[in-house]
């Protein structure tokens, strides 16, 4: 929605200012500029990267136009799915959550929390840890070390959709240059016109330019700017489960644990200590 917004003022502030100035809009529209320019950018994403990339970044592109899906309540929701497991744990032994770690979709405990259930990549995560938990055969220190390589693994990966669109926002400037001395070439063969419509052709070749900069700096760019805060908040989110995770290992009680896990989190996002306890024992209740 912001993204949609920030869109709609750009065009309004851009174009509105120069029609304001006495412009016409009516020449600014130039199909062929802008096929230049955007076939060159699409061609230059397909060579420059691999099938893997491209799948990538065509995947994350859509989530740009959402909203935030890392909230207060998400985390309020993750803490206590958390608190419930070690609480478990702590009474009844890890082997207690065998069937849950193994089979999460149709497990009861994962079942009273959908938005956690629903992102595969998190419960992956927090099932995958808990297993190896169980097997007791890795201390605190190797188990953090692995995860600080998965949590690694996973900024690596959500980077190259940021990486591959920054590149097509530093080529388009470029593209729209290239595209402005091609309807230079043209008007230069053109001399034999009238000056009018030399002028023309000029101010046609010089919206090549205008259009490079203005997708560049006003439309691409700012879609790896936001990929790259959406990223910081998936990693957030998994750095929380690390946090409580690892205090529950070195043997701190379920309630200090989530605590040690809330601690991470952003401010915007953090939930009071009253709040998580308020809903940890409203989530007992049920």
């Amino acid at each position: 929605m912001l993204v949609s917004i920030g869109y709609i003022v750009i065009i309004i502030s851009v174009f509105g200012g120069f029609a304001l100035a006495g412009g016409h809009l009516a020449s600014l529209w130039q199909p062929v500029e802008l096929l230049m320019i955007g076939g060159a950018a699409i061609g230059a994403f397909i060579v420059g990267n691999s099938g893997k990339a491209i799948k990538a970044t065509l995947k994350a592109l859509p989530r740009v136009f959402k909203g935030s899906k890392y909230t207060k309540a998400l985390y309020m929701e993750l803490m206590t799915l958390l608190y419930e497991i070690l609480g478990r744990i702590r009474r009844e032994g890890l082997m207690s959550i065998e069937s849950d770690i193994d089979d999460p979709t149709n497990s009861p405990l994962f079942a009273k929390y959908p938005a956690i259930l629903s992102d595969h990549h998190v419960t992956e995560f927090i099932t995958d840890y808990l297993r190896l938990m169980a097997g007791g055969n890795l201390n605190p220190l190797e188990i953090e070390n692995l995860m600080d390589s998965e949590l690694e693994t996973h900024h690596q990966e959500e980077e190259i959709p940021i990486h591959t669109i920054a590149k097509i926002a530093e080529g388009l400037p470029a593209f729209g240059i290239v595209a402005a001395v091609m309807g230079v070439v043209h008007t230069m063969e053109s001399v034999h016109l009238p000056p009018a419509q030399l002028g023309i052709l000029i101010a046609a070749a010089l919206v090549g330019t205008f259009l490079g900069i203005l997708l560049a700096y006003g439309f691409v760019s700012p879609l790896a700017g936001k990929l790259e805060q959406q990223l910081h908040e998936s990693s957030k989110l998994l750095e929380c489960i690390k946090i409580t995770l690892l205090a529950n290992l070195n043997g701190y009680a379920p309630v200090m644990a989530i605590e040690f896990g809330r601690k991470v989190l952003f401010t915007t996002e953090r939930p009071s200590f009253m709040e998580l306890e308020a809903h940890v024992k409203q989530s007992k209740s049920k």
